[in-house]
């Protein structure tokens, strides 16, 4: 009984060898695959970021620079990024105000930055506010 149980080697089959590697290659792929949407994710979020950086400064200097009037404006940013500045007065008609009590003027200033333009999904952001401008008597 005893010789019996010093033949019996001990150690892997070749096809537990076989699985386990099996495993372990299907693992290591679903973890790259995660591993390379996650950079893909950070880059998307990377470009809306400097897409909405781009927006907030084009809209903070709007009216500053020059005196805010009605108009168009457009432009590029760092070879990537296509801008475009719309400012149209925002018309409003209360029926209780009288126009000669007015002192100012209400601007709608919209700010639009495209990117990705020559791939398949272009990208888009869209800022708009409102300013007001004093009029002139």
């Amino acid at each position: 009984m005893i010789s019996s149980q010093l033949n019996k080697q001990k150690g892997f089959s070749l096809l537990e060898i076989l699985i386990a590697f099996s495993i372990l290659a299907i693992s290591l792929g679903i973890l790259l695959k995660i591993f390379s949407a996650g950079i893909n994710t950070a880059v998307v979020a990377e470009d809306y970021t400097a897409a909405v950086q781009i927006a907030e400064s084009l809209m903070a200097k709007t009216g500053l620079e020059s005196p805010l009037q009605a108009g168009e404006d457009s432009g590029t940013e760092n070879d990537k990024y296509e801008w475009q500045v719309l400012v149209t007065p925002y018309l409003f008609n209360p029926d209780n105000l009288d126009e000669m009590t007015i002192t100012t003027t209400l601007f709608k200033v919209k700010v639009i930055v495209n990117w990705d333009i020559e791939k398949t999904k272009r990208r888009q952001i869209e800022l708009t506010t409102l300013k007001l401008v004093n009029k002139t008597l």
